[in-house]
């Protein structure tokens, strides 16, 4: 497949795959801390979790959900923009995919970040005028390995040489990250293919149908730490011979729409920060992490073997799984109208080829949605995997979805206007998934958009209530289920964390919160 990769500000077209860049070995992972009675956590290392930490420093950014409209002036075009930062002094270099709604890979490029720098990419830029990040007229731009870096003022600020990076192999990272607005085939298929979901073949050599069709381009993107500035993906083996593993980027995006006629509004949220764990080392090798999976999970498969020949190792990318159960807060209608949008990424079934089967990821299944209003009266959406039919609103792998559209089940006759929702949004599994979760959890992320007026808006992360080692939540229906968050709270701390509490004798006994019996 022809894909964007600026070297020397030069368009290259991927088909070589990459050496593998230092022989397999396997580590084994063990808790920092470990009791023996049973009850207490086997680990107190708050890394070693599926817990997704806010907008800490992460080795993968995942922005959930874009929207251009390459087609307006820029002055009134909805566009979304992202940007990344590096929080060291060490250079690193930031891959960055670009995937439709259905989960194919059409565009890649790279970002290389000096020490301490940021880079902002405008999606209007790429879409528009296959530009990736145009700087000052007469400048290329971005950053790249031969940028100057400055001399601060004190140590502790000064940015390491560009070189400095023994785990980064930099050949290929100047004059970054350029454009490719000479070629109008490729910058076509482009648009075609993040909006009537096909390209020509002329530009994107794929004529599968890899995506929904809709006005404006939409779609994700993911952003990960690299070894090198290549050319591969996340749907080719090499390119897990390439990730890093260093928890060293932040990133945020901003959703604006500035056409009174469709919003005149504006949005912004850190993206979607997901750890290595064990963080660091080299690329290529491999070492044992005690996540159950991972995030990248569907597509390690193609993963280098482990040493004797067993097969490919699915946790090799070691980055934290997304949850599948989440709460979200809405409001919609009102004398204010007031509108909530969710903004959806899921997880889905193919591992991104071209061909046919990328028709599963536009008709995902979901297992339930409850709304809630503010009397606390709940209206039930399907008690089993709900299968729209092809193409229906809201089965794509992101999607933004009103919450008064009859993708949501509606809310009794209160007339409250505002509550939450309860979406658990397990899929039902893959078979490209691993073994530990052929029948799930597959992975979501929910970003709430409330907007009003033409003036007001806020975006924000919906509240997971199970982390990405979660279990399936059970149904409300047959199998019993209730909602709530998963498993309990321990509220007895054990040995050594700080004196004991009345009624509670640390290391022998326990209490719960009052979630301990959830069953899910």
């Amino acid at each position: 497949m022809k894909k964007l990769i600026v070297l020397m500000a030069v368009l290259l077209v991927a088909g070589s795959a990459f050496a593998a860049g230092s022989q397999n070995h396997h580590f084994n992972v063990t808790p920092n801390a470990t009791f023996n009675n049973g009850l207490l956590p086997s680990s107190t290392n708050n890394d070693d979790t599926c817990d997704i930490a806010s907008a800490a420093p992460a080795a993968t950014l995942l922005l959930p959900y874009f929207e251009v409209d390459f087609n307006s002036p820029q002055t009134t075009a909805r566009t979304t923009l992202f940007t990344i930062v590096n929080t060291t002094d060490l250079p690193q270099i930031a891959h960055v995919v670009l995937w439709t709604d259905w989960s194919f890979p059409a565009l890649d490029f790279n970002i290389f970040l000096t020490g301490y720098d940021v880079q902002g990419i405008n999606l209007y830029d790429i879409f528009a005028r296959g530009q990736i990040a145009p700087g000052p007229t007469g400048s290329t731009g971005g950053t790249s390995s031969n940028t100057t870096v400055p001399t601060n003022p004190t140590a502790g600020s000064q940015p390491a040489a560009n070189n400095a990076n023994t785990l980064l192999d930099i050949s290929n990272c100047t004059n970054l990250p350029g454009s490719f607005a000479a070629n109008q085939a490729l910058l076509r298929d482009l648009q075609l293919i993040f909006t009537t979901g096909k390209a020509t073949g002329a530009g994107i050599p794929c004529t599968a149908q890899a995506g929904s069709v809709h006005a404006n381009a939409i779609g994700y993107a993911t952003i990960d730490v690299m070894s090198s500035c290549n050319t591969s993906l996340p749907n080719q083996g090499p390119y897990f011979t390439q990730i890093l593993f260093d928890n060293v980027l932040i990133g945020d995006y901003q959703d604006i729409n500035p056409n009174p006629a469709t919003g005149n509004y504006a949005g912004g949220n850190p993206l979607t920060h997901i750890r290595a764990i064990p963080e660091g080392g080299p690329s290529n090798v491999f070492v044992g992490t005690n996540l159950p999976f991972t995030f990248y999970d569907r597509y390690t498969n193609t993963t280098p073997a482990l040493p004797g020949g067993s097969p490919a190792n699915r946790k090799f990318d070691r980055r934290q799984p997304l949850p599948s159960a989440w709460a979200a807060r809405y409001i919609q209608g009102g004398t204010g109208a007031f509108n909530t949008n969710f903004k959806i990424w899921r997880e889905g079934y193919t591992n991104g080829a071209c061909s046919t089967a990328l028709a599963a990821n536009g008709a995902i299944t979901i297992a339930e949605i409850v709304r809630f209003d503010e009397h606390e009266n709940a209206t039930v959406l399907s008690n089993g995997i709900i299968s729209p039919a092809p193409g229906a609103p809201g089965t794509n792998e992101t999607q933004s979805l009103s919450t008064g559209s009859a993708f949501f089940p509606q809310s009794s006759t209160s007339g409250d206007v505002g509550g939450w929702m309860f979406l658990n949004l397990n899929n039902g599994g893959s078979s490209v998934y691993s073994a530990v979760r052929a029948a799930g959890p597959s992975q979501n992320w929910v970003i709430v958009s409330m907007f009003a007026e033409g003036r007001y808006s806020v975006d924000f992360d919906a509240a997971w209530l199970g982390n990405g080692c979660s279990p399936v939540a059970p149904l409300t229906g047959a199998q019993g289920g209730f909602i709530g968050p998963a498993g309990g709270a321990l509220v007895c701390p054990g040995p050594g964390t700080g004196g004991p509490i009345v009624g509670c004798t640390p290391g022998t006994g326990i209490f719960t919160g009052t979630n301990s019996t959830n069953p899910f």
